[in-house]
């Protein structure tokens, strides 16, 4: 799986203000992900919002997927 369909996989689901997907071998990939629908939201639900947006492609094209997660404003402060 190519990691920009991943990103439109995600892009789909969630309203994001920044998507990066990478992968080095096209079954494992890291993203960070930038969407004010993470505000107020745990980590654990942060994660649960991704993972249904990638639905059944967590059980076949994708063997691993690490991601980073900011609401807009946690993402601009890192810089």
């Amino acid at each position: 799986m190519q990691p920009k369909s991943i990103e439109e996989l995600i892009e789909n689901h969630i309203d994001c203000y920044h998507i990066q997907v990478e992968s080095d071998d096209l079954t494992h990939f890291t993203a960070i992900i930038v969407s004010d629908e993470f505000l107020g939201k745990s980590k654990l639900m942060r994660h649960r919002l991704v993972y249904a947006a990638l639905g059944d492609h967590m059980q076949s094209n994708i063997h691993a997927f690490s991601f980073q997660s900011y609401t807009t404003e946690e993402y601009n402060n890192l810089t």
